[in-house]
């Protein structure tokens, strides 16, 4: 590990401000950022550590939803009796996700902003667009069994790790911040991350310094909430694929996948085909698809798999 400076942020606008120094990163849990800088494949100058902001909260919206502040931990959030009961798919996503170490670690910003676990990322010895910026991507030529089958580039096929996010995704959350100037936004949950086309080393809308204060979620839809998650051991591992779905009385609802893209997949105009079963809508959830020969198999594996969710939604 690298040399680096450290300080603790006493106010969001000040940690926005300190992360003007180039070279900067905010650290909170650091389950995901201190790997990779024991790696060296990220080396951050100075670290600003957030987690005095008090962003450990959640709380009602006036509109009937829920924010959750960006330090709230996984495993907080995932046994709040509010979201169990009207955000279930996003604790059933939390719990499939880590260990019990990690969800005590990990935060919900922390959550949104890890890293792609694709093998040649985290292998310094071969060329990565993501970790060096022009080098290529070894595994357009190589082993290629856990990554992207949708959404990705020539530049990059490494997928996005994260369950959370999926039910984020399926839930319509968005994102808020706040920058060095004082100003704050809200991103959808949609615009937050990004393909990686010719620049796959942005990986969100997030602009430098930015800082993510909290999520909020829409007032509840109800329906059955269902997270299934499948994966090559039965815990400690990525997504093949996930799916998270939100099911209706009428058969309507919403459909994310996990593991088959750069980040949260959900095409909301697939949906409109949740009554007619499975195999359809996957026929437009995935219909750019660009699979190579080790990974094919994904998009049949979704369709079995939301197959089977709309199964257990039924029962």
């Amino acid at each position: 590990m690298k040399a680096f400076t450290y300080e603790r942020a006493a106010s969001p606008l000040e940690a926005a401000k300190a992360a003007q120094r180039p070279g900067s990163k905010f650290i909170a849990g650091g389950t995901n950022l201190l790997d990779l800088m024991k790696l060296e494949i990220e080396a951050p100058t100075h670290l600003i550590d957030v987690n005095g902001l008090r962003f450990d909260k959640m709380e009602a919206t006036p509109e009937g939803g829920l924010r959750i502040g960006a330090l709230v931990r996984n495993t907080d959030l995932a046994a709040d009796p509010t979201v169990r009961r009207d955000y279930a798919v996003l604790s059933r996503a939390l719990l499939a996700g880590a260990s019990g170490q990690l969800r005590n670690k990990a935060t919900t910003a922390g959550n949104l902003l890890q890293r792609s676990r694709c093998p040649y990322f985290y292998d310094p010895n071969q060329p990565c667009n993501k970790r060096q910026p022009g080098s290529g991507c070894a595994a357009l030529g190589g082993f290629s069994r856990q990554l992207a089958v949708i959404g990705a580039s020539e530049a990059c096929i490494a997928t996005h790790p994260s369950d959370m996010a999926v039910a984020m995704r399926a839930l319509d959350a968005s994102v808020e911040t706040v920058n060095a100037d004082g100003r704050t936004r809200a991103i959808p949950i949609a615009d937050f991350h990004r393909l990686p086309g010719e620049t796959p080393h942005i990986e969100t809308t997030l602009q430098p310094g930015e800082l993510i204060t909290g999520v909020t979620l829409p007032k509840p839809v109800g329906g059955q909430q269902i997270y299934h998650k499948v994966r090559d051991r039965a815990s400690y591992a990525f997504a093949l694929v996930s799916v998270a779905a939100i099911v209706q009385k009428d058969g309507s609802g919403r459909v994310a996948l996990g593991g088959v893209a750069p980040k949260p997949w959900r095409v909301e105009a697939a949906e409109s085909e949740m009554p007619r079963g499975a195999k359809a809508v996957t026929a437009r959830l995935l219909a750019d698809a660009k699979p190579t020969s080790q990974n094919a198999f994904k998009v049949k594996l979704a369709e079995r798999t939301l197959a089977g969710v709309l199964a257990q939604a039924r029962t």
